[in-house]
């Protein structure tokens, strides 16, 4: 026998007199509510994680449809979308790609432990004398009657108020908008609604612990291969690895880890539950990113230029740059930042005439080998960008405070191109006019990236020196991902610099795969030849 026992308002159930209806200590339906889809108002099945955080049962995804002019990514799964339900709130965008959704295993699990908890799985003799013996009631108003607007239902739940209300929720017959919850209760359904609190705490703690640093998570972020970690703990994998620390697949996220939206449905889970545990890791967190300085500051290697995920080789023999690398070289993330010289005296806001421009190429050391007269050999690998908003002077090399650069999700990339190719349509079409000789800013960014490709294939069978096998050995062969090809064939092509730069400040793959397109098409022009770049930098 289930410990609901009855339905809405009716005769035989009268609501409960004003001066009996209590809050409870405890906020049983909001428990209830981290595990209960939002469309069925039953408990989550198969969840599904959506890009804006929010979860559903996969069976209540709204409808699919085909989207429209979008080449990047080149994923089947991105040509389909839906419009999500939670689209008129500010923490949603509207639209989602099918392919940004993916199984959500930790929330799954947390599910089967409510489950496992709080399923009454038998009569209950207790439930049955309660009921005669004056049984807390629930009292609740739902809008969810298009036909008769708001009504009050009244339901006899048991003692075990989060049995009770999880027993409705299992029925269906507990909306998830319920609004102005009430409850008779007692000692006797405080004590055990109590007790059933506490299990469902003991059950639950050994499932929400990260993965990685082993503590209680922090800013819970899901990744597409349905795990969930800290939001730091990610950041800090992704700068070593792209694969995921459980399944070891690779990691590919959408946007940059900072901005990824948390997983609402476990925060919920984690400041209901914990809130203690989770003021002390924020407080222990905010004092390790404050001896850390979160990469907000940075020694700068005024040299040349360096690019994301490209390796860049360094022979150091200035005095300010031994001291520079030495102590780079006693910090935990080995990191600094490369920028080149300002060769044009150009202002830059903040920096005024600088001895170097704005934006650069933050580095991780991967092999230090100093030599017997304090001399170094340094390969170092680019991580991410930033740009100098102020720098000083510190034993002769600068210290700049920096502000990272970070490319836009996904979900705006492919607007972008929507958007785009959709001017495209209204332009007159030429006759014999082919796909390359189209305007690059109305190119679906897949043929960009094609566009490129072909140069290259071109230049290889010419045989030109920037495309010979040390170079290549250097710094690998040209990559199949539009994302990292652009930095790739900026640490190869022989260009000047100046032109290179601008590729740091851009935010978004398409405008670097359209600024790369720009160099090919004007490959012929003397005024874009240069020298190549050499295999070693060397500190001026």
């Amino acid at each position: 026998m289930s410990s609901v026992a009855s339905h809405a308002l009716e005769p035989q159930i009268p609501p409960p007199n004003a001066s009996d209806i209590a809050e409870t200590p405890l906020p049983v339906h909001a428990i209830i509510r981290s595990i209960q889809c939002a469309r069925c108002s039953r408990p989550l099945r198969t969840p599904l994680r959506l890009p804006c955080g929010n979860s559903i049962c996969r069976s209540c995804l709204p409808p699919i449809h085909q989207r429209t002019g979008i080449t990047y990514p080149a994923n089947e799964e991105r040509k389909q979308g839906f419009l999500c339900y939670w689209g008129k709130e500010d923490k949603c965008t509207g639209e989602h790609c099918l392919g940004d959704c993916g199984a959500d295993v930790l929330l799954n699990r947390l599910v089967d432990v409510f489950e496992e908890t709080l399923a009454d799985r038998g009569a209950s003799s207790e439930t049955e004398s309660g009921q005669q013996a004056g049984a807390p009631t629930m009292l609740w108003k739902t809008s969810r009657d298009a036909l008769h607007g708001a009504t009050t239902k009244c339901e006899i739940i048991g003692f075990d108020l989060l049995k009770g209300v999880y027993g409705l929720v299992q029925e269906g017959r507990f909306d998830y908008d319920a609004s102005n919850v009430h409850y008779s209760v007692g000692n006797r359904a405080e004590t055990a609604t109590q007790r059933s609190f506490m299990k469902l705490k003991d059950a639950i703690r050994s499932e929400l612990d990260c993965q990685v640093c082993y503590s209680l998570i922090l800013d819970p972020l899901t990744t597409p291969c349905g795990h969930t970690f800290c939001r730091d703990c990610v950041t800090m994998v992704m700068d070593h690895s792209d694969l995921c620390p459980v399944c070891r697949r690779k990691l590919n996220m959408s946007a940059t880890p900072r901005r990824e939206p948390s997983n609402l449905r476990i925060s919920s889970i984690l400041k209901t539950f914990f809130p203690e545990q989770l003021a002390m890791r924020k407080e222990g967190t905010n004092d390790d990113a404050a001896a850390a300085d979160d990469e907000q500051t940075l020694p700068l290697f005024v040299n040349s230029l360096s690019f994301p995920t490209m390796p860049t080789f360094l022979h150091v023999f200035e005095p300010r740059y031994r001291i520079m690398m030495r102590r780079v070289m006693q910090t935990r993330g080995k990191k600094f930042g490369m920028v080149m010289y300002n060769r044009g005296n150009r202002a830059q806001p903040g920096l005024g005439r600088s001895e170097f421009m704005q934006y650069g190429t933050v580095l991780m050391v991967d092999r230090y080998e100093l030599l017997p007269d304090g001399r170094s050999l340094i390969i170092a690998t680019g991580v991410s960008r930033f740009k100098v908003i102020s720098a000083e002077l510190v034993d002769g090399y600068h210290v700049g405070r920096v502000q990272r650069v970070e490319d836009v999700p996904v979900t705006e990339e492919e607007r972008l191109e929507s958007l785009a190719t959709s001017a495209t349509l209204e332009l007159p079409s030429t006759p014999g006019e082919s796909p390359a000789e189209r305007p690059l800013e109305t190119m679906p960014t897949q043929q960009l990236f094609e566009l490129v490709l072909d140069f290259i294939a071109e230049q290889r069978q010419k045989g030109v020196a920037w495309l010979h096998p040390r170079v290549l050995l250097a710094y690998g062969d040209a990559p199949t991902d539009p994302a990292v090809f652009p930095w790739w064939l900026a640490s190869v092509y022989p260009l000047w610099e100046d032109e290179k730069y601008s590729l740091l400040s851009t935010t978004s793959v398409r405008a670097r795969l359209e600024i790369v397109a720009r160099w090919v098409k004007k490959a012929g022009s003397r005024e874009w030849l240069a020298r190549s770049r050499p295999s070693f930098s060397s500190a001026l």
